[in-house]
């Protein structure tokens, strides 16, 4: 029997859309269903006071990839966000992020890069001199040699075990071992050629891949999934691979991520869109200024209220949003176990982060659905 649809997508976020996207353009017919009320996953936008809120946490485009800017920006322009965090440090001072020559200015008042070679140099050779010789077996000694210790107790430590709930010297060492270090002048957080943010927000760019889909909301696909599956000839999965088997093996693990959203009666709260907030005492990692993502400069006044979003960091239980993948020896060999299984499926396609189990960029997630059509 002819099946109504080619493609079940069980999930409208990025790679779901961008598959239906593609699928539609080559006159296969699509369904897509999403548990949640609303289309595209974590990058949705609910607009509050005239402010595109980004819902579910941060979000920021970037890629060195131009067929994918030129991609996304077909279907929604993107504006010139340069994503700049700045950090509150424990001693109670604003320092500039990634680490750069403004950091370095601000910490020691160094003022060349020579000078900043020679205080990281003397930093860390006294902490390889503590390893004698062997490798960096946890996160605070990967840290302590790329950086030295002020860098690390000043910006890193307090940061990090808020944000993953473990002390530094529990968490693996590859977690840190690409922290960037940068002698310029420059407080751009990303390497990438191109960066931005939808021109009105995430959901515009969604609804522009989901043109002419079919879509269904409020719609578990496991409270009805021997129905929904009849429905098409093929099933795009991107939830839980876990949650797709049953937990036969047992739950992967993530770290997961709540949200306190306040409106203030002010028009510029923080002066720019992400301050994250080292010291322990401060139980959120950062707060989110969601106007600053989309004006800039003395436009962000015509608004007289803001949004801020502070973001707090917390041990994930079952039905809560899973957020980051725990990429333990634990979970990586359960996740292999899952994967097995998926990989002899021959209707089923799993993709994104959730059925992958690994932290995905968006440019990374287009780039994926894009391949599977190439």
């Amino acid at each position: 029997m002819k099946k109504e649809y080619d493609y079940l997508i069980v999930g409208s976020g990025l790679f779901g859309s961008t598959f239906a996207h593609e699928a539609m353009k080559r006159g296969q017919r699509c369904l897509v269903i999403d548990k949640r009320h609303h289309i595209g996953g974590n990058i949705y936008c609910e607009n509050i006071e005239g402010i595109n809120v980004h819902k579910y946490g941060a979000h920021i485009f970037h890629t060195s990839n131009k067929s994918i800017w030129d991609y996304v920006n077909a279907i929604v322009p993107f504006n010139r966000y340069t994503n700049s965090p700045v950090a509150l440090a424990s001693d109670g001072r604003m320092y500039n992020l990634p680490f750069n020559m403004n950091t370095f200015y601000q910490m020691w008042g160094v003022k060349t890069p020579a000078e900043v070679q020679t205080k990281l140099d003397e930093q860390r050779r006294a902490e390889f001199e503590g390893l004698r010789g062997r490798e960096p077996e946890n996160l605070e000694e990967q840290a302590l040699i790329l950086v030295g210790r002020d860098i690390y107790e000043l910006l890193i430590k307090e940061y990090t075990e808020k944000q993953w709930g473990r002390k530094c010297s529990d968490l693996p060492a590859f977690i840190i071992r690409r922290l960037p270090v940068r002698m310029t002048f420059d407080n751009n957080y990303f390497n990438d050629l191109y960066q931005g943010i939808p021109i009105g927000g995430y959901n515009r760019l969604i609804e522009g891949l989901l043109k002419g889909v079919d879509i269904k909301l409020d719609t578990d696909f496991f409270k009805q999934r021997e129905e929904l599956s009849a429905l098409a000839g093929k099933i795009v999965y991107t939830g839980p691979i876990d949650q797709f088997y049953a937990y036969r093996f047992g739950q992967l693990q993530y770290r997961t991520v709540h949200f306190d959203t306040e409106i203030l009666d002010v028009p510029n709260y923080q002066g720019n869109a992400v301050v994250n907030y080292v010291p322990k005492e401060y139980p959120f990692t950062r707060i989110i200024e969601h106007k600053h993502f989309e004006i800039f400069g003395n436009v962000v006044y015509n608004n007289p209220r803001t949004v801020i979003s502070r973001e707090f960091s917390k041990e994930w239980s079952e039905g809560m949003e899973s957020y980051y993948p725990i990429n333990d020896e634990r979970n990586t060999v359960l996740y292999e176990q899952y994967h097995n299984l998926a990989v002899q499926e021959s209707n089923i396609i799993f993709g994104g982060r959730l059925a992958e189990y690994r932290y995905y960029d968006m440019a990374p997630t287009i780039a994926q659905a894009l391949s599977l059509f190439k």
